[in-house]
């Protein structure tokens, strides 16, 4: 009896196993079949893909860095170097390089590239603008290198002296878009006062600019008469709520102190802290996520500091040593910041906070970067006015110092708009609404009063009343919620409407 019981059971078990490797080697058609929303066609792909005629028989001038790279991560340099159609003539380093192996501020000078043997001219020291010399071995200059989405990083203005030397010198124009790490949608912080233009602001746009670089290039050459012969090479597949974790691409540092996604993300607010005598965490293996100096207590700090309930972030006691750039060797205590809700989150008044603790906590050994003899500071620079200083300094709160750059924000957002390459029509959410309602996914009665509502919104799209056509979509993802909890939807149709609902509603915003 227990030996048949045994053999019973044994039996069991094999048809178990059996039947549960049949499961799991059984072809998974609904993934096969299932198409990768994210998957993101780079500017550079399609040119190599399908507009190589803009280049062939041409000379061919490029500013790029270690960013400029395939959607396989194969360098631009290579590929246009090896491809006998092209005749690559002469490369152009922006800050940090071609190579990407210089610090910050450090001078690179012309060199021949080891692998190429072209030669290599700086954009970034002595010569910012590329001289006549410099293009006369070129008819087309390409720019491929991923930004971060931030008034003061520097490479956009590279961009634009290199638009402006191609149009002095006749010479075309190609930027390879990418996207913005930060997303397309949010647009935030002051907007840049000329009166403190430099290297690090050099257009009146707001410290988080939601734009590429393709749709900034078009933006400059239009509003500030570069007039340049520009072709600007859009992506496939982004959209401007994505941010750069949620397309298919790895991230290639765009600079030796922008290591990850997150670094990218904090910099809008974090890299204030540059203006200051205290330590951005440069040296560290978190720069701008890291913020302290000696002087500084960090568990105070950093209850001060969540004691403030800023959203999406939170405040870790931190303490670390610089290996270079300020306090360097010495142990330094402060803050790590952690976002956790990306969303939420708003890097510049975030980084304002900080400034603003740092200077009430700390006042006989904090300081601003002195002033040049203009009267301005470095932070001055990087905040683009200088009335944030001064408003800091005799403790206006962050608040009200943010309602007083709000009209200027709304001005840029209106000019702004004329430039984005990435948008959403009424007509994309019409065809989206058919497209599940022929699945099923959306019922008869649902889809009817979709299309009622948004033929009041295609009447203030077609006016460009950006107020209303903001207030209607919004009112747009309110019926969005309700046909969802009544049943008359399912939650993928639900979702990707409200994706893109969103997305428009920030373009008009």
């Amino acid at each position: 009896m227990n030996k048949r019981w045994v053999l019973a059971s044994m039996l069991i078990v094999v048809l178990g196993v059996a039947i549960t490797m049949t499961y799991l080697l059984m072809p998974t058609t609904a993934d096969e079949t299932t198409p990768d929303e994210h998957v993101i066609e780079l500017g550079v792909d399609t040119l190599l893909e399908s507009h190589m005629d803009l280049i062939e028989g041409k000379r061919v001038g490029l500013i790029t860095n270690p960013t400029g790279v395939d959607q396989e991560l194969n360098s631009i340099v290579d590929r246009l170097f090896e491809d006998p159609n092209v005749e690559l003539t002469a490369l152009y380093g922006p800050e940090h390089g071609v190579r990407g192996d210089a610090q910050a501020g450090e001078y690179v000078e012309y060199y021949i590239d080891e692998q190429t043997g072209l030669p290599v001219y700086s954009l970034y020291g002595e010569t910012r603008k590329p001289t006549p010399e410099m293009l006369e071995n070129v008819d087309v200059l390409i720019f491929d290198i991923q930004d971060v989405g931030a008034r003061f990083y520097t490479y956009i203005y590279t961009m634009a002296y290199a638009m402006e030397a191609a149009a002095e010198n006749e010479k075309e124009f190609i930027v390879l878009d990418r996207p913005n790490p930060l997303g397309g949608n949010k647009v935030e912080g002051p907007v840049l006062d000329l009166d403190y233009a430099s290297f690090v602001g050099n257009y009146p746009i707001p410290l988080r600019h939601g734009m590429t670089v393709g749709e900034l290039a078009s933006f400059f050459n239009g509003e500030f008469d570069i007039n340049v012969d520009l072709t600007v090479i859009e992506m496939e597949g982004w959209k401007r709520g994505m941010h750069y974790e949620d397309t298919d691409l790895e991230f290639v540092l765009p600079s030796p102190n922008m290591p990850t996604e997150d670094t990218a993300f904090v910099y809008p607010g974090a890299a204030l802290i540059e203006g200051t005598n205290v330590s951005e965490g440069r040296g560290t293996t978190k720069p701008f996520e890291f913020i302290g100096a000696p002087f500084v207590n960090s568990t105070e700090f950093a209850t001060s500091l969540n004691g403030l309930d800023l959203p999406g972030v939170t405040f870790r006691a931190a303490s670390f040593t610089p290996m270079f750039s300020k306090h360097s060797g010495s142990l330094s205590h402060g803050i790590q910041i952690h976002i956790t809700d990306k969303e939420m989150y708003d890097p510049i008044l975030t980084g304002l906070h900080v400034v603003q603790m740092l200077h009430d906590t700390y006042p006989d050994d904090f300081e601003f970067r002195a002033e040049n003899s203009n009267g301005i500071s470095f932070f001055d620079n990087l905040i683009g006015n200088g009335w944030i200083r001064d408003g800091i300094e005799n403790g206006v709160p962050v608040e009200e110092l943010a309602n007083q750059w709000e009209e200027d924000l709304y001005d840029f957002k209106d000019v702004r708009r004329e430039y984005l390459l990435y948008t959403i029509q009424v007509e994309d959410i019409h065809n989206l609404i058919e497209t599940y309602s022929e699945s099923g996914d959306i019922q008869d009665d649902a889809k009817r009063k979709f299309e009622m509502h948004l033929t009041a919104v295609e009447r203030f799209e077609e006016r460009k009343d950006a107020s209303k056509v903001a207030k209607h979509m919004e009112s747009f993802q309110l019926l969005l919620d309700q046909q969802l909890q009544a049943g008359k939807m399912s939650t993928l149709a639900y979702e990707d409407l409200s994706a893109e609902t969103t997305d428009m509603i920030y373009q008009w915003k």
